[in-house]
């Protein structure tokens, strides 16, 4: 445990961005997961829906710097190519 009161605010801070990056990750994953159901169940309608929340939600995670570039550019490439065969 640490002694210095900088190092101990420092972990209090890390811990809270773990936890929010953690939940956002986890957010990114499910609306990924919403594209790749609907596409499933061959519904255009809302796979175009959540293809264009799911972009937005890779964006501001590219933004806030929790994705590198090429990942974002690929899962939404992907992404794209599953919506674009149904």
């Amino acid at each position: 445990m640490a002694n210095i009161k900088q190092q101990i605010k420092r972990n209090k801070t890390n811990e809270k961005r773990r936890l929010n990056n953690a939940s956002y990750k986890s957010s990114v994953k499910s609306a990924i997961k919403a594209v790749e159901a609907a596409v499933q169940a061959n519904d255009k309608e809302k796979a175009l829906e959540n293809l264009s929340f799911a972009h937005k939600k890779l964006d501001k995670g590219l933004a806030k710097g929790m994705y590198h570039k090429n990942f974002v550019a690929r899962h939404k490439s992907n992404l794209t190519k599953l919506v674009n065969s149904l």
